[in-house]
């Protein structure tokens, strides 16, 4: 009894740090949307078409995309007509209200927490996607799963090292292949020890070479040809992995990877000291595919899932678990 009250005041603990990280590493973001967004506020003195205008143009400028910012938009028009609401600085909450909304992620969105998963890792080099790899394996094994991870980016001479790294720290099997090895060998290889060792998740860590999307669609098509042979019955998911310092771009990015990948999730990376944080808002709302984690650090505990109420708060600077 004792033993889960610490693990619950442990968690407790991590999210309350990860939220003081998160709101910290969002400052630049904030300083970017929210100052707008409370100028137009002040600066107004009746909600009309300028009113609209001025606030779209900032959430739009602030990353958010076309799709979400029209959606968020209409959201608000909608609550205050209802609520009969004349004052602009009336809005902040409904705006906030409006954002999180938008970016809810359903419960289903973590099954491979507790079926048995093949978890595919896909995204372009340079974003923290072989670091990804090894912080969820981390976090799984910490959830008490027996966790196999596969090293098949075999084009970059330093993934196999540094994801061999992630997985001693974590006390994880990983099964890699040399340096241009067939990447799917190693997912075979790496099927039959999750098999034999009874895992509860297999991580693959792939290429990311969109710059030749053939390439890349050959090689995801093989290995999940392998998977689909070897592993049939096994949950599948797809998590992209993005770096939200280059805001519409990552968007860009996720969207070309939806063409060769049936994508079930993204991951934020590098979300502190971006000024583009509103993108987790656009490539929900553009590609349909929740943002399943988000990344403040370099430690484990630096990457958590993504929960809307938190991150908007952190953007608004809410105190975390209030409303304003």
């Amino acid at each position: 009894m004792e033993e889960k009250e610490e693990k619950a005041e442990k968690t407790e603990k991590e999210k309350k740090g990860f939220f003081r990280r998160l709101a910290e590493g969002l400052s630049k973001t904030r300083d970017h949307i929210v100052s707008g967004i409370d100028a137009i506020l002040s600066g107004f003195s009746s909600i009309d078409e300028e009113f609209y205008e001025e606030l779209e143009e900032i959430l739009i400028m602030g990353d958010l995309g076309v799709h979400a910012t029209e959606e968020i938009l209409e959201k608000l028009r909608e609550k205050v007509k209802e609520q009969h609401i004349k004052e602009p600085e009336a809005c902040k909450q409904l705006l906030i209200d409006s954002i999180k909304e938008q970016m809810q992620v359903e419960e289903t969105a973590y099954r491979f927490e507790t079926e048995k998963s093949v978890v595919l890792v896909i995204g372009v080099n340079g974003v923290g996607k072989t670091t990804t790899v090894g912080k969820l394996a981390g976090k799984l094994k910490n959830q008490g799963k027996r966790v196999v991870v596969a090293g098949a980016d075999t084009f970059r001479a330093a993934a196999g090292g540094q994801l061999k790294e992630w997985t001693d720290r974590s006390g994880v099997d990983m099964v890699g292949g040399t340096e241009g090895a067939d990447p799917g060998s190693v997912v075979y290889d790496a099927v039959s020890a999750a098999k034999a060792r009874n895992a509860d998740v297999l991580l693959v860590d792939t290429a990311g070479r969109l710059h030749n999307k053939k390439n890349l669609m050959n090689e995801l098509g093989k290995i999940n040809r392998i998977l689909e042979r070897e592993y049939p019955d096994v949950y599948r998911e797809t998590l992209v992995v993005l770096d939200a310092t280059t805001g519409q771009n990552a968007l860009v990015q996720a969207k070309e990877f939806s063409e060769v990948a049936d994508i079930t999730g993204i991951v934020l990376t590098k979300m502190d000291g971006t000024a583009k944080g509103g993108i987790a808002v656009a490539i929900q709302s553009e590609l349909m595919v929740p943002v399943k984690y988000i990344g403040v650090g370099e430690t484990i505990e630096d990457l958590q899932k993504f929960d809307p109420d938190e991150f908007v708060n952190a953007l608004f600077h809410v105190p975390s678990g209030q409303t304003e």
